[in-house]
């Protein structure tokens, strides 16, 4: 990293979003597992096979990507921020009956259907990672000025998620990613990450991730351990998304957050090539096309 040229805005922001993608698509395969088990049937995961519980084809996304594509999609049909029509595009998303959709998600978006509203009641059942993990393109859209970021990604969170970790933990990765999106220093930006990580903690020692728990499920705490505790260890996209995956639980998610983290912090020319060659293509164009585009509503 220390040779290499620091990725420009656009290939941070493809990186973070292609990022989110393969790391998806690497982490279905082993969603549930236990890291035993991984070990028992992969050895360690290294490549994108598909299968798992969902029994997906290799390259085959899930509701992480696919709630992100349809928010970066109603981003762009509105030329700017519309929370309804924004839930409108998730709704439809749902009820296309995708392969997977979290428990939280699937009642926010009933309850939107129902009475139209664009705000979930507070649930202390609603700490999941649901929000976090599909906030990307908000970012991309949001990342200059942040009063708006602050507002768009609570916003969207509150269409589903209603719950301070929740919120927290979606609010510290936007910091992050909008961090690393504004450029600099690798070194600069490393040390940034760790001080929003540090304030994290700092605010919600729920957080902590040093030394790591080794839990992996998609409460949103233990999603965050896992991410950041991978990240901070490993020192490329590939290790990071490796040792992030292999901790097995909800491994599409941590692979997407992961993915989304260490593409914006490396570029996206740090992404396995052989990973991009295996990613649903129409996925692969759909952000190719997003990425630049919602930069591009900002002036960036």
């Amino acid at each position: 990293m220390t040779n290499a040229p620091e990725p420009s805005l656009r290939e941070r922001a493809l990186g973070a979003y292609l990022g989110l993608a393969v790391g998806d698509a690497l982490g279905a395969t082993v969603e549930f597992l236990t890291p035993s088990e991984i070990r028992h049937q992969y050895g360690e995961l290294r490549d994108i096979v598909g299968g798992g519980w969902l029994r997906l084809r290799a390259g085959q996304v899930t509701d992480d990507t696919q709630m992100s594509l349809a928010l970066g999609a109603a981003i762009l049909e509105s030329g700017g921020w519309d929370l309804k029509n924004i839930a409108e595009h998730w709704l439809a998303w749902l009820k296309s009956k995708p392969i997977d959709v979290g428990n939280t998600c699937r009642r926010g978006l009933q309850r939107f259907a129902s009475d139209g509203s664009l705000e979930s009641p507070f649930s202390d059942g609603d700490a999941g990672n649901g929000a976090l993990m599909r906030v990307l393109p908000a970012i991309l859209f949001a990342f200059r000025d942040a009063d708006r970021l602050d507002r768009c990604v609570i916003e969207q969170a509150h269409v589903t998620h209603n719950h301070p970790l929740s919120d927290a933990a979606t609010l510290c990765f936007a910091h992050m990613l909008a961090d690393l999106l504004a450029g600099g220093h690798w070194r600069d930006n490393l040390a940034k990450l760790r001080a929003h990580a540090k304030a994290l903690v700092a605010a919600h020692r729920q957080f902590r991730f040093d030394p790591y728990p080794g839990r992996a499920t998609g409460y949103v705490v233990d999603t965050v351990q896992t991410v950041l505790h991978a990240f901070f260890a490993t020192d490329s996209f590939e290790s990071c998304l490796v040792a992030t995956v292999n901790c097995g639980g909800d491994a599409d998610t941590t692979g997407a957050i992961a993915g989304m983290l260490a593409g914006a912090h490396f570029g996206v020319a740090a992404i396995p090539a052989r990973w991009l060659k295996r990613l649903d293509g129409a996925v692969l164009r759909e952000v190719e096309r997003q990425a630049p585009a919602l930069l591009a509503l900002q002036g960036a």
